[in-house]
């Protein structure tokens, strides 16, 4: 897989997750459980690839055989340029400047939103998603996104105007990524909102997207739901586990109770995970019911690790 990644510009877990949801390609296995790839397989990851640069989704492409992906490619190609007038094919020198990590890829969004170019910001987070490991694009990339443009509860660096801008193609984004990401067939479910009060959602969002790249089969509710309505959700989809997200500065009491109502609401089998920045100050009361507060993401993509092992 590591000579795939190095071969075809795809990250290991965008990868993992096309075979996983869309079955893209079906590599054979080694006598100690390797994958391996045909010259057919890559070849067929790099008209993806291409194809999903020009502003297509995977899913539109993926039922495509090996004959219609290389002609639409080749239409691509030849209309010149992707949605927003970016050249699909770069120059040698602009493929010497392409973003190459977090740092780049932060830098060329921050240019867009600048212009206020929603379709070149949009572009340039997909193609962060596939270029870097999951851990660089949601505990460096996205993060650092947002303190230059503000959660809603405390401003950015930037005008308003282009705040507004960046979070809504964010937004719209991460909602994709976790639909791409994510697997129907999982066998773990997961339930993400946000509790009533709290309207800030996107660390929610990159938790449902952590989710998702673990191999969870993701059911995200959104922001400000009451505790006996995200109680109800985990016991339709049987979830093995509840996370919410809390990012308001101050700790407010009516949250800790929606923690406890919750708690008492969910069978006892579905863990509760509670993050975000205002998490620690609930951290009695999460004590006291039983609840993991991970104090990052990347604790939180361990803890579901471990729960997704466990029976």
């Amino acid at each position: 897989m590591r000579v795939v990644t190095r071969r075809t510009g795809l990250s290991v877990d965008l990868l993992r997750a096309w075979e996983r949801r869309h079955q893209v390609v079906s590599p054979s296995r080694s006598p100690s459980g390797h994958r391996l790839y045909s010259d057919r397989d890559i070849e067929r990851l790099l008209l993806l690839y291409q194809a999903t640069l020009a502003g297509r989704s995977i899913g539109q492409v993926a039922p495509l055989d090996a004959k219609a992906l290389a002609a639409l490619v080749q239409q691509d190609a030849a209309a010149g340029s992707a949605p927003g007038g970016r050249a699909l094919r770069p120059s040698a020198r602009a493929a010497r400047s392409a973003p190459h990590t977090a740092t780049d890829y932060l830098d060329h969004c921050l240019r867009a939103i600048r212009r206020l170019d929603a379709p070149a910001l949009a572009a340039t987070l997909r193609h962060a998603a596939i270029a870097l490991h999951a851990a660089e694009y949601l505990d460096s990339l996205v993060p650092s996104l947002l303190d230059h443009v503000g959660t809603g509860w405390h401003p950015g660096t930037l005008a308003p105007v282009q705040g507004h801008l960046a979070r809504a193609v964010l937004r719209r984004t991460l909602e994709g990524a976790i639909e791409e990401a994510g697997s129907p067939a999982a066998r773990a479910g997961v339930v993400i909102a946000t509790p009533v009060g709290e309207v800030h959602e996107f660390t929610a969002l990159v938790a449902a997207l952590s989710a998702a790249v673990e191999g969870w089969r993701v059911t995200y509710l959104g922001a400000g739901l009451p505790a006996e309505h995200i109680a109800r959700a985990a016991v339709l989809t049987r979830a093995r586990a509840v996370a919410l997200s809390v990012e308001r500065p101050a700790v407010d009491p009516a949250v800790g109770d929606e923690f406890r109502r919750l708690r008492r609401a969910m069978p006892r089998r579905v863990a509760l995970l509670v993050c975000g920045t205002a998490s620690a100050g609930y951290r009695t009361t999460l004590d006291e019911i039983g609840a993991i507060h991970p104090p990052d993401l990347a604790e939180l993509r361990s803890q579901l690790r471990r729960l997704r092992r466990r029976r």
